[in-house]
């Protein structure tokens, strides 16, 4: 697989190959045989730009490879990788708001997500991120986010409820 340069990352027409270890971690190995255990994929704009680019990261940080597509890599190679974005990218999309406990904040919110329903709490309106293309992310106290991909598809009363706060 070739990949493009970055600074710190593997040259320009260089190979690698990915696989994971006994302990589950994501291995890197270079054109050169060396072994980076611990890889990170990384994309630069998980939600807006979710297929543009993709950096191999080292466990400590430092870039061993850009990817412009990886959709290009071998099967095997980008279920792997998947495999790790779906872990570091963990973010439920709200489909319903069920209730809000008021307008004062800190404010409870109950949900419906594309994984379930929960409930989050939200310390101040400045939780609420507006993304590119109308979305919203929403941080709650525990640090986990939620994301509304288009708030003008809510069903009306959850419109009515999350416009309380924007």
């Amino acid at each position: 697989m070739t990949m493009a340069a970055s600074d710190f990352g593997t040259p320009v027409g260089a190979s690698f190959a990915l696989h994971r270890d006994a302990f589950g971690r994501l291995v890197l190995t270079d054109a050169a045989g060396r072994a980076h255990v611990g890889v990170m994929p990384v994309r630069p704009f998980p939600i807006s730009a979710p297929g543009e680019g993709l950096s191999l990261v080292s466990a400590d940080g430092h870039e061993l490879a850009w990817l412009d597509d990886a959709a290009a890599l071998p099967a095997a190679q980008r279920a792997l990788i998947d495999e790790e974005l779906a872990v570091r990218e963990f973010v439920p999309e709200i489909v319903e708001i069920l209730e809000i406990s008021g307008v004062a904040m800190p404010s409870t919110w109950r949900v419906a997500t594309d994984r379930g329903e929960t409930t989050l709490v939200l310390e101040g309106e400045q939780e609420i991120r507006r993304l590119p293309g109308g979305m919203l992310l929403i941080a709650d106290r525990a640090g986990l986010q939620f994301l509304i991909r288009d708030p003008a598809a809510l069903d009306a009363a959850s419109r009515r409820l999350l416009d309380r706060f924007l």
